[in-house]
C-alpha cells in the first residue's frame, strides 16, 4: 500500500503553491526563479512539516497571548477612537546577520549626522548660511523652536533614542524612508511581537540562531542612569495619556523597563526643577524619556493650548536641570523636505556619500526642481514638504491625507506654482515583499523595517531586529496601521549560536524599586477611586441579584421589600431594578478607565479580569431584558468575575502606598454603602425580611448563623454587620483598615491638614464604637456617612491635589 503521508518536499511545494511574486519587487524569501533563500530554508521546512490544524492553532496561541497582554493600538476615524487588537502577521521577517550588520553600520554613519543637523540648526547654522539648507524649510517648519535656539541639552546630545524606516528596492539596496526622532514608538510592541512569535514557533525559536531584543534594552536603560546626574532622581517616560494611539506600549516599556510612567499633569518645574507631584510631596525628575510632540510638552514657551505638557519644562531644559530623550525640537529632523538635501549635507559634514541612501526626494520650492517633478510626476508622490510621516503609496492611492490628488498635467502644474514650496516629489520606491499567512498558505505582502537605535556609552546600540510592517495589500498603501496594515517580529539570524538571555539582568547589589518611594499623586488617586469602583460594582450586583431572586420567588412588584430594593437601586443611578446592567456596565467601564491610568502598575492577569467582566457585561446588557432566575444566575457569574478581579489583586500586588490606597479605597466605599445599608433594612419599622437582606448584601448570613444561636433580630444584625471588628465586612472593620492604612502613609503634608484627616477618621470610628451594641441608630449612620465623605475629600487635598 503506498505511503499516504506527504513528504517533506510535497509540503514544501504545498506551502508555496499559491506564493506569486509581484511584478518589479524583489521578495525577501524567494528568488525569481523560484527558489527559497538559503536564510529561510531551515524556517520554510521547519513551517511546512507543520499540519494546517497545527498552524492555526499555534497562530492563535500567538493571538491569545496578546488579547490576555491587553496589546492593543487605538485607531482613529470618523466615529472617534477605539482600541483595536493588535494586527500580527504571524510569519516573521528572516535577515542573515551579516546583511543587518551593513545596515546598522549605515544607520549608525545616520544617526551622527542627525546629530550634526540638529548642533547646527540650534547653534551656528552654517548649513543655511552657507546655501547647503534653503533658510526657509527651517523657518517656516512648525518643529523649529525657537525658544530653543543656542540652547545646548545638558548632557551635549539631542539624540539618544531613534528609529529609521527602511525598505528594499528591486535591486536588493536598502533605502531611508523616514527618520524617527520626534517620539520614536514601537520598540515596547517590537517586545510584544517577539514573545506572541517566539510563543508560535517556540520549538524553532529556541534552536534558531535568532539574535535577542534584551540586550538592547538593557544598554538603552544603563544609558539613560549615565543621564541622571543624581541616582535619586526619577527617571520617566513622559506620555500623553491614555488616549494617544501607543499608550499600552508607554506603559509597557516602563513596566518593562522600570521607570516611572508619568503625564503632563503629574509634573511641576519649581525653581527650574522640573518636579513630580507624589504622595510624598515633590521628587526632582533627572531624566525623561519624552513620547509627546515636543510642541505640546509646555503650554508656558510653545504650544499655548496644549494640556498634555508641563509649564516650564523649556526653561528647565535650557537651564540644563533636566535631561530629555530626545531634545525638544529633534522633530525638525522628520521634515519629508530635509531629505532631498541629506545626500550634500553628508558630503558637507562628513566628506563621504549616505552609506544608505535616502528615498530620492525634490524640494518644490526652487524652479529648475519643480520643473523636474511636473515632468516626472508619473514616477513620483507628490506630497507635503513639512510632513514627517512615510508618504507609502501607488497611484491608486494618491488621495490619502498626507498626499495631493490632481486629475491631470495642468492641475499638477497650477498645484506647484503656487505651492510648491510647500511640496516634495518622492520617487514612488517599490518595496520589497516578504510571506505572510493567508489560508492556510504563504502569499507576500510589501515590507518595511524599522530599526531603532540608543546612544549608549560606546555610541549607537541597534535592536537586532524586532519590527516590520506589513501591507495588506501587494500595493504599499496599508502599511500604516491606522490604514489595516499588520506588523510582524524580525528575525536576525546569526551564523553561530546565541546568547538566549531574554530578561533584563537584575545587579548584583539589589535595591528596591523607587517607584514605592515614589508614587505620583495621579496614580495614587486612580489606584483608591479603583477600589471604590470595584466595591461599587460588588455592592450593585449583590442588590441586583437579591432583587431578581426575590422576583423569582413571588413576582408580586408592590410588595413592601421589593420596593425598598428598587429604590435603593435607583439611588445608584440606575433607572429601576429591572433594568439590571447598565449601571453595572457604567461602574467597571470607570474601574477600567481608572486601570487604564495605571498600566505600568497593573498587573495583565488583573487587566485581563476586569476587560473581561466589562465584556460579560456589555454582552447580557445587550441581551432581551430578563427578570427573576435568570437574571440572579447573571449576577452570580458576574460576582465571580469580579471577586476573580479582587482577588487577583489583593493577593498579587506590592504592599506599598500604591496598595494602601486601593485598600483605603475599597474600605471607604465598603464602609459607606453598608452604612446606607443598614439605615434602611436594618431599622424597626423596615419592611418584612429586610434584615435577611441586610445580612445577605453584606454576605454575612453564614457568619450570622454560626455566631449567633437565635432567629434573625435587629441587634445581632446591627451587631454584626456595623460593630464586628473581626467581620470582614463589617463597618467598624473597614474604618479600623482605613486608619492603619492612612497611619503608613507618608505624613508630609502640613500638620493641621493631617490631623483634620486624622481627627475625623477617629471621631468616625470612635462615634461608631461607643454606641451600645444593636443599638445603632439610622441618623447615626447618616451623620457616619458625612464624615467618610468629609475624609475622602480631606485625604484628596492632602495627597492629590
Amino acid at each position: 500500500m503506498p505511503n499516504s503521508t506527504p513528504s517533506n518536499d510535497e509540503r514544501h511545494r504545498n506551502l508555496l503553491k499559491n506564493y506569486k511574486l509581484i511584478n518589479g519587487a524583489l521578495d525577501e524569501m524567494m528568488t525569481l526563479n523560484g527558489e527559497v533563500r538559503p536564510i529561510w530554508k531551515n524556517f520554510i521546512t521547519h513551517l511546512s512539516q507543520l499540519s494546517s490544524e497545527e498552524l492555526d492553532r499555534r497562530t492563535k496561541r500567538g493571538n491569545q497571548y496578546l488579547n490576555d497582554a491587553g496589546v492593543f493600538f487605538r485607531q482613529y476615524g470618523d466615529d472617534g477612537n477605539q482600541e483595536r487588537d493588535w494586527p500580527l502577521s504571524h510569519i516573521p521577517v528572516l535577515i542573515g546577520e551579516k546583511e543587518w550588520q551593513k545596515i546598522c553600520d549605515g544607520l549608525h554613519q545616520r544617526a551622527d549626522l542627525l546629530e550634526e543637523v540638529l548642533k547646527d540648526i540650534y547653534g551656528n547654522n552654517s548649513l543655511v548660511s552657507e546655501g547647503i539648507l534653503p533658510a526657509q524649510l527651517i523657518a517656516s517648519n512648525p518643529e523649529w523652536l525657537r525658544p530653543l535656539v543656542d540652547s545646548i541639552p545638558t548632557n551635549g546630545n539631542y539624540l539618544h533614542f531613534l528609529a529609521f524606516e527602511i525598505g528594499r528596492g528591486p535591486a536588493g539596496n536598502w533605502w531611508v524612508l523616514s527618520d524617527r526622532a520626534q517620539a520614536p514608538s514601537g520598540a515596547g510592541f517590537a517586545l510584544e511581537n517577539r514573545v506572541a512569535t517566539s510563543r508560535v514557533f517556540s520549538d524553532f525559536f529556541e534552536t534558531g540562531n535568532i539574535q535577542r531584543l534584551a540586550s538592547f534594552f538593557r544598554e538603552f536603560k544603563r544609558a539613560l542612569k549615565t543621564l541622571n546626574k543624581t541616582p535619586e532622581n526619577i527617571i520617566g517616560i513622559m506620555t500623553p495619556g491614555r488616549f494617544t494611539d501607543t499608550y499600552f506600549e508607554h506603559a509597557y516599556i516602563a513596566r518593562y523597563l522600570g521607570l516611572a510612567l508619568l503625564e503632563g499633569e503629574d509634573m511641576i518645574v519649581q525653581n527650574g526643577k522640573v518636579m513630580v507631584r507624589t504622595i510624598e510631596g515633590l521628587k526632582p525628575v533627572g531624566v525623561l524619556w519624552r513620547r509627546l510632540d515636543a510642541l505640546f510638552a509646555d503650554p508656558l514657551e510653545l504650544e499655548q493650548n496644549s494640556k498634555l505638557g508641563t509649564a516650564g519644562l523649556v526653561g528647565s531644559a535650557k537651564n540644563g536641570n533636566i535631561n530629555l530623550v530626545n531634545a525638544l525640537g529633534s522633530g525638525l529632523i522628520e521634515t519629508r523636505a530635509l531629505l532631498a538635501f541629506m545626500p550634500r549635507i553628508c558630503k558637507t559634514i562628513f566628506k563621504e556619500d549616505l552609506k544608505i541612501p535616502n528615498v530620492a526626494t525634490w524640494w518644490c520650492g526652487p524652479h529648475k526642481e519643480r520643473e523636474y517633478v511636473l515632468k516626472n510626476a508619473q514616477n513620483m508622490i507628490i506630497s507635503p514638504a513639512m510632513a514627517p510621516s512615510v508618504p507609502f503609496t501607488s497611484k491608486q492611492s494618491q488621495n490619502q491625507n498626507n498626499r495631493y490628488n490632481y486629475s491631470n498635467q495642468a492641475e499638477l502644474e497650477t498645484l506647484l506654482n503656487f505651492d510648491g514650496d510647500q511640496l516634495v516629489g518622492q520617487e514612488a520606491v517599490t518595496l520589497s515583499t516578504t510571506p505572510t499567512l493567508k489560508d492556510g498558505l504563504l502569499t507576500p505582502r510589501p515590507v518595511t523595517l524599522r530599526v531603532f537605535a540608543c546612544r549608549t556609552a560606546n555610541g549607537w546600540k541597534f535592536m537586532p531586529g524586532g519590527y516590520a510592517r506589513i501591507g495588506k495589500h501587494e500595493n504599499a498603501s496599508a502599511i500604516a496601521l491606522q490604514e489595516g496594515g499588520s506588523v510582524s517580529d524580525v528575525w536576525v539570524i546569526s551564523d553561530d549560536k546565541v546568547d538566549t538571555q531574554s530578561l533584563i539582568k537584575r545587579p548584583s547589589n539589589i535595591t528596591k524599586p523607587y517607584q514605592t518611594a515614589a508614587l505620583p499623586s495621579r496614580a495614587a488617586d486612580n489606584l483608591l477611586w479603583l477600589g471604590r469602583y470595584a466595591e461599587r460594582a460588588e455592592i450593585i450586583i449583590r442588590l441586583q441579584r437579591g432583587y431578581h431572586l426575590r422576583i423569582a420567588e413571588d413576582a408580586n412588584f408592590e410588595r413592601p421589600l421589593l420596593k425598598q430594593i428598587n429604590a435603593h437601586i435607583q439611588t445608584f443611578g440606575a433607572t429601576s431594578a429591572s433594568a439590571p446592567f447598565t449601571t453595572i456596565v457604567s461602574v467597571v467601564t470607570s474601574a477600567l478607565n481608572s486601570a487604564s491610568q495605571l498600566r505600568d502598575r497593573f498587573s495583565d492577569d488583573g487587566w485581563l479580569a476586569l476587560k473581561n467582566l466589562l465584556n460579560e457585561t456589555n454582552d447580557l446588557s445587550k441581551s432581551p431584558p430578563f427578570i427573576g432566575d435568570d437574571t440572579a444566575r447573571s449576577m452570580n457569574l458576574l460576582l465571580q468575575k469580579l471577586t476573580s478581579f479582587s482577588g487577583l489583586v489583593h493577593e498579587n500586588m506590592y504592599r506599598y502606598s500604591g496598595w494602601r490606597f486601593l485598600s483605603i479605597g475599597r474600605s471607604l466605599e465598603r464602609a459607606y454603602e453598608t452604612s446606607s445599608l443598614l439605615s434602611k433594612f436594618a431599622v424597626p419599622d423596615a419592611p418584612l425580611g429586610s434584615l435577611e437582606f441586610a445580612l445577605e448584601i453584606a454576605d454575612s448570613a453564614m457568619s450570622h448563623r454560626r455566631l449567633y444561636n437565635l432567629d434573625t433580630q435587629l441587634s445581632s444584625v446591627i451587631e454584626l454587620v456595623a460593630l464586628d471588628e473581626l467581620s470582614p465586612r463589617s463597618i467598624l472593620y473597614h474604618l479600623s483598615n482605613i486608619q492603619q492604612q492612612v497611619s503608613f502613609l507618608p505624613q508630609h503634608n502640613q500638620k493641621d491638614e493631617v490631623q483634620k484627616t486624622s481627627s475625623i477618621l477617629s471621631q468616625a470610628y470612635n462615634d461608631l464604637k461607643s454606641h451600645p451594641d444593636g443599638t445603632v441608630s439610622p441618623k447615626t449612620l447618616m451623620d457616619l456617612r458625612s464624615k467618610l465623605g468629609e475624609f475622602s475629600m480631606l485625604l484628596a487635598r492632602q495627597y492629590f491635589n
